[in-house]
């Protein structure tokens, strides 16, 4: 029987499943669809409540994963299909890995590509706060440190394909074979590893478990136009300002407003933006926006001393160890205001953004002149959890919005409805980090257990 393992998602709880498994002496099939591992942790700028670089909790483990002996990495890839054998329960994995028009076995991770690439277009990583190179790694810490293409914006790559597919002229005003613009990259690279004609790989592997931990997405905030989401450029969703308070982020850990780039001197948090609103966002709660909203609001009071943070919440949930002390000091001894009530409306009015809004303990409404607003915006399932749940024959709780559900959520949290799939973190719903990171350990063991059992009757 097959023992090595496949984790699909190498964020926080695919690193710790990863991990658990390979530290116990078995063979871990890790994928991840971005260039690098770490998930949205890596976005975070400190983590809650203990305040602690996430980066520097989060790297020894990225580079444990990148170097480990047991863990074969596939970035910058997906699982296309997963077929169980029922008589045997051995899974065949199909996994395609993108085109990166990169040699990763030649690329040193210099950083030359990046630094000569004249383009730039909106990173996703940053939230849309900050640009990125067209050839780029996701951050400074990047595991692997690899640069890839973004072919869609590569102006290289777009006209030799126009030029080959006939959409371009193939030939020069001199009659000579039409060259594609730019290629600066391939200039400059010092090792030659970059790769125009590269295309996907598809790679079969053969398991005999497979750990779901492909995370969450975040409620778009274009769904939430009466909150300016959108078309306000000031307003922005929890993630980007982790963005602005992180030190490898675009303003080096400065909190400076998107529009002008200059500090916001009062600051309005928003929670619940999507969350426990079945009308017009989610119905259940985010569980993890009250502190996360907290440890944002004490985090810009030590950036900006003079500024001033007021949070709009309906009510505060703090279910956790140390949790509720933590809100306490935000609000005694960083002066953070909260505001129990909804906002009804925000809009700009010059340099300022108006919001309006409620205080049910004094039963008034409340007006505030913000340079900035931060909109909690609820966590959702993935898009490919649909895919997902398709293609290896999970269930899907569509009351909760879509997230994956276990077998028996009192009694076997971390089972999936198949054989041998276990899932952990927050594909089955709104998590936080040690919740997470323990789900992926149990899951790890659920996995072992079977190796064992396997083992021992073989």
């Amino acid at each position: 029987m097959n023992n090595r393992a496949l984790v699909i998602g190498a964020g926080i709880a695919g690193i710790q499943v990863s991990l658990d498994i390979a530290n116990s002496g078995y063979e871990v099939i890790l994928v991840e669809k971005e260039p690098s591992i770490g998930g949205h942790m890596a976005q975070l700028s400190e983590t809650f409540p203990t305040l602690d670089c996430s980066q520097c909790i989060m790297t020894p483990r990225t580079v444990e994963v990148g170097h480990h002996e047991n863990i074969r990495l596939y970035t910058y890839s997906e699982v296309e299909t997963l077929i169980r054998d029922e008589q045997t329960g051995e899974f065949t994995a199909h996994i395609r890995r993108h085109a990166a028009y990169v040699d990763w076995n030649l690329c040193t991770g210099c950083g030359v590509c990046q630094e000569k690439c004249p383009f730039k277009v909106e990173s996703l990583f940053e939230r849309g706060i900050g640009p990125r190179k067209v050839v780029y790694t996701l951050s400074p810490q990047a595991v692997p440190n690899k640069p890839v293409i973004d072919a869609a914006n590569c102006r290289y790559l777009q006209s030799k394909w126009d030029i080959e597919s006939g959409r371009a002229p193939a030939l020069d005003k001199s009659g000579n074979p039409a060259k594609p613009k730019c290629g600066a990259c391939a200039k400059f690279c010092p090792t030659g590893a970059i790769l125009w004609d590269q295309q996907d790989q598809v790679i079969e592997e053969k398991v005999g478990a497979v750990v779901v931990a492909t995370g969450y997405d975040l409620f778009p905030m274009a769904r939430l136009p009466e909150y300016g989401g959108g078309h306000i450029p000031d307003v922005i969703d929890g993630l980007a300002f982790e963005r602005l308070l992180a030190a490898s982020g675009p303003t080096a850990g400065k909190v400076l407003r998107p529009s002008d780039g200059k500090p916001p001197k009062e600051v309005v948090f928003v929670q619940c933006s999507g969350s426990r609103d079945p009308e017009r966002g989610v119905p259940y709660c985010s569980k993890i926006c009250c502190m996360y909203t907290a440890k944002q609001a004490i985090l810009y009071k030590h950036r900006v001393h003079d500024g001033q943070a007021y949070v709009f919440y309906i009510d505060v949930r703090s279910g956790g160890k140390g949790y509720e002390e933590f809100l306490n000091r935000a609000q005694e001894e960083d002066g953070v205001v909260y505001l129990r009530g909804k906002v009804s409306k925000l809009f700009r009015d010059g340099d300022k953004i108006i919001v309006k809004g409620a205080d049910t303990l004094s039963n008034r409404t409340v007006e505030i002149s913000a340079d900035m607003v931060v909109l909690a915006t609820a966590i959702l399932p993935r898009v490919s959890n649909s895919q997902v749940a398709k293609m290896l024959g999970l269930a899907v709780d569509e009351v909760a919005g879509g997230f994956l559900t276990s077998l028996n959520e009192e009694l076997e949290p971390l089972s999936s409805h198949i054989p041998g799939i276990w899932l952990a973190g927050t594909v089955l719903g709104p998590k936080d980090i040690p919740e997470t990171v323990a789900q992926a350990s149990g899951a790890a063991a659920k996995v072992l257990s079977t190796f064992m059992r396997r083992q021992n009757s073989s």
